[in-house]
């Protein structure tokens, strides 16, 4: 007969050591992102509400974030908030996905065929000088002052980023792939799927994501113009009634749209085109 051997499992776990230590303390001197984001925020937020204070500034000039807080917790409480929220979230994402579907098209036929893009790109440069919130007038005139217009707005706005983004990415293709992959016989569609199109994400999900967020700026413009609801429409009306406070706390709704847009952007990039390392916007 052995003997069996007890082993105590409600022994605490070891204490880690020096090593797991430096390298905790290594993360955050090469990251430095990870305490200086909050500190900065904890920094303004409290010159903010204490120099308010000192100043006496009034409520009606510069509300205290204390206030705003107050705004924003009293708005999210509200049913209709939350449907001016997804008037508008619902504008920018229409408009963000036919914005970026044309884009796409368009980009990948004129970047293919050099007739088209000596004949198309005048008039793409032409119509892109163009301020885009000077047309917002002209849609609430052609599509009325419901959902199409803005949608319209949005998509106009989130085109041309990603149109410019597409042609250069596919144009950023290695030349000597596709020669090789030339001289093996292959077909211009398995080119474009194995060499062009690779090298073309990184651009793309650049242009994806500042078109999503000027999608979500198309939709507010949109609104400001003409609509009877949306977080635009709710701006012109807590700024009628000089609810200055509940302006800023719209703005802090719109921003985190953005942010978490511009996250939702990010964390697919790393999914599809990990091996890209980070990639400037084009056109802009």
């Amino acid at each position: 007969m052995t003997d069996t051997e007890v082993v105590d499992t409600t022994a605490p776990a070891p204490a880690p050591g020096p090593t797991a230590t430096r390298r905790r303390r290594v993360d955050l001197r090469e990251r430095p992102q990870l305490w200086l984001v909050p500190t900065v925020f904890v920094v303004v937020v409290l010159a903010w509400e204490y120099g308010t204070r000192l100043l006496d500034v009034d409520e009606y000039v510069l509300p205290r974030p204390s206030q705003i807080v107050e705004a924003l917790h009293r708005q999210l409480t509200d049913e209709q908030f939350w449907g001016h929220f997804w008037v508008t979230t619902q504008e920018a994402l229409l408009g963000f996905a036919i914005g970026v579907g044309a884009a796409v098209l368009l980009g990948t036929f004129i970047s293919q065929i050099k007739v088209v893009e000596a004949t198309l790109m005048p008039y793409i440069v032409a119509f892109q000088t163009v301020p885009k919130v000077a047309l917002a007038p002209l849609f609430v005139l052609w599509f009325g002052f419901g959902l199409t217009s803005k949608v319209v707005m949005a998509a106009v706005i989130s085109f041309f980023p990603m149109l410019v983004n597409v042609i250069e990415g596919l144009r950023a293709a290695d030349a000597d792939r596709i020669q090789m992959l030339t001289v093996f016989g292959a077909s211009r569609a398995q080119i474009f799927r194995m060499v062009r199109l690779p090298s073309a994400l990184p651009f793309i999900f650049a242009g994806l994501d500042i078109g999503i967020v000027f999608a979500i700026l198309g939709a507010v413009v949109g609104e400001f113009i003409g609509a009877k609801e949306g977080l635009g429409y709710l701006l012109l009306q807590t700024n009628y009634n000089f609810d200055i406070a509940g302006m800023f706390a719209v703005l802090v709704v719109l921003s985190v749209m953005g942010l978490l847009a511009h996250f939702v952007i990010r964390l697919l990039q790393r999914r599809l085109a990990f091996w890209a390392e980070d990639t400037k916007v084009i056109g802009a």
